[in-house]
């Protein structure tokens, strides 16, 4: 019940719609039943051979209901379908807002296609709620209570009767078909967000399956998942003519219960013979406001189940927040490290452990070490992904968690590992950067990264499209465009994350002399296991096992023989192999 007053809660942005669609669907119905029930009594009223002049009303009457109910089914579907597609357009937009605080901590907790299937997928289940539930309620109540009304006119009796066999078709029977379908829906929702999730990792990794053989296996999953969805969707499609049936069924014997009672009325002079016809058809005219209930309960389970699944990721709360009164931005730009520690979980062992260190504007630190020593955590906790667990990371002097996330973000750009090219153009994932800056701009920053010949290469230079993912492009490529970004963002902190981790020698030497010379006065941090233009660092750190077991300029590291002298050999013995 919780969830279905949430879920509800959203409709209150668009109540007077919402309450336009129901007063709609009552009248819609109203003209339905009011044409079915006045039609039988005007042929019955010929049949008898009423005069014209009492024949009069009842023409008019099939006329304005015939033409109304059109007219008012066309107007309830257009507002209420309207209003059902913004809800779930804002919910989208409200749920994709809701995930972003969560990255990256919160949201490793889920697999990419779980998230696609409960944001797409989920959300869509919710018109089941919106669109055959909240407002066939209304509508049904009111219907019922209107031809129970004109009954009661007639025969308090046949009012009862009738209120009955409505109540078992618009209650007794959805609550079975809903215990029936309970089961059934969740495991619809679980199949679907699992054949979801499937799918997009053989999308993604169909190059390694193919690669290692496998590509049957993933096809045999997923035709697993298919078959068991199918026929949990068999099962309840066997529910729904279940429902139907029980429906015609009811229907059927409340119109000859209301027969059998108005005929000895009639036959007493109780009820004049001219509206047997009326009462048995305004009966069942009123069961297609209760029909559609069975339909909502089936589905309300599966419905609520996919609003758990949405308020279970929307609910999560976020690792790092940020304050409602932050500092002004930082005016100095010193980022600083002060005996940080870090873990992602409290069982989990440190990937940091005591890490102190200072980058000053105009200053380059690198720090480098073996992969899984912890040195890309240090960049994401200077970006704020995370929080230290112990220690304290600092910008102009003030600890991060002060900083709106704005002002943190306009004063660090970062050229990550792992960067994510949109399927965009090369300009507009350039521009993600600094979307005002000029074309002047942003060739500059093209030519500062050496990717002007590669641009040149291209059909239609830097608007031709990446492709999903980028994966047009090769790993170099793709890492200089993360570096051409970071150098556009102009950010008075940069963070370079293995910026040369996939270019050849003569490419690594020339980007890095190009980014250096675009440094001065910046806090430049590199983070890399190749040791090259080491020299031009004013401080180096080597990182082992989340430590920091070294430190100090290219010269005394090497005259201190320890760990940097052995990477810097073994590098050397690498370079002299590829020789």
């Amino acid at each position: 019940m919780r969830v279905l007053l949430r879920l509800l809660g959203f409709l209150g942005v668009h109540r007077w719609q919402v309450a336009l669609a129901v007063v709609l669907g009552v009248v819609m119905m109203a003209s339905n039943l009011g044409l079915l029930s006045v039609a039988a009594y005007l042929i019955a009223a010929s049949a008898l051979q009423y005069g014209l002049s009492q024949l009069t009303l009842s023409m008019f009457l099939v006329q304005i209901f015939g033409i109304s109910r059109a007219a008012f089914r066309y107007l309830e579907r257009l507002i209420s379908h309207n209003v059902t597609f913004k809800l779930l357009s804002s919910l989208r937009t409200w749920l994709y807002g809701r995930l972003e605080p969560l990255y990256p901590a919160r949201l490793l907790e889920h697999r990419t296609g779980d998230l696609l299937s409960r944001i797409v997928k989920d959300v869509e289940e919710l018109e089941n709620i919106y669109l055959r539930a909240f407002s066939p309620v209304v509508v049904a109540v009111a219907i019922s209570t209107l031809t129970c009304i004109v009954l009661y006119v007639f025969d308090p009796l046949l009012a009862f009767v009738t209120l009955g066999f409505l109540a078992l078709s618009g209650v007794g029977v959805p609550l079975l078909v809903s215990v029936l379908a309970r089961r059934l829906g969740r495991r619809e929702l679980e199949l679907r967000a699992e054949l979801n999730v499937q799918i997009v990792d053989g999308i993604q990794g169909v190059q390694d399956l193919l690669a290692l053989g496998q590509a049957s296996g993933q096809q045999r999953k997923i035709e697993d998942l298919g078959h068991k969805l199918g026929r949990v969707q068999k099962r309840m499609a066997s529910i729904t003519g279940l429902h139907s049936t029980l429906n015609d069924l009811t229907m059927n014997l409340a119109m000859l219960a209301i027969l059998f009672l108005a005929i000895p009325l009639v036959n007493e002079g109780g009820i004049p013979g001219v509206y047997l016809a009326f009462l048995a058809l305004l009966v069942l005219g009123s069961f297609e406001a209760v029909q559609p209930l069975g339909t909502a309960f089936q589905f309300l389970g599966r419905s609520l189940h996919a609003g758990e699944r949405l308020f279970e990721v929307s609910d999560a709360e976020p690792q790092v927040t940020y304050p409602y009164e932050p500092l002004p931005p930082p005016r100095s730009h010193t980022l600083e490290f002060d005996r940080v520690s870090f873990r992602y979980g409290e069982d989990e062992a440190p990937v940091l452990t005591d890490v102190s260190f200072k980058v000053e504007p105009g200053s380059r630190v690198a720090i480098v070490g073996p992969s899984g020593s912890g040195k890309s955590t240090i960049a994401s906790l200077a970006l704020r992904f995370w929080d230290p667990t112990d220690g304290e990371v600092r910008l102009g002097g003030y600890s991060l968690p002060g900083y709106a996330e704005e002002d943190l973000r306009n004063a660090i750009g970062v050229a990550a590992q792992d960067t994510h090219l949109f399927n965009q153009t090369l300009r507009d994932n350039l521009l993600l950067a600094r979307p005002a800056a000029s074309d002047s701009e942003v060739e500059s920053a093209v030519e500062k990264a050496r990717l002007g010949e590669f641009v040149s290469s291209l059909p239609r230079g830097l608007d031709t499209p990446l492709g999903e993912q980028g994966l047009r492009l090769s790993g170099g490529e793709r890492q200089r465009v993360a570096v051409a970004r970071a150098l556009l963002r102009d950010a008075p902190v940069l963070i370079l994350d293995e910026p040369t981790a996939n270019l050849d020698p003569s490419t690594e030497h020339e980007l890095l002399a190009a980014v250096y010379e675009q440094t001065p006065g910046r806090a430049t941090l590199i983070i890399t296991h190749r040791l090259v233009h080491m020299e031009r660092m004013d401080e180096i750190l080597v990182l082992e096992a989340g430590r920091i077991v070294e430190r100090g300029t290219h010269q005394t590291l090497l005259d201190n023989n320890g760990s940097y002298k052995r990477m810097i050999d073994v590098q050397n013995q690498l370079l002299l192999a590829t020789v």
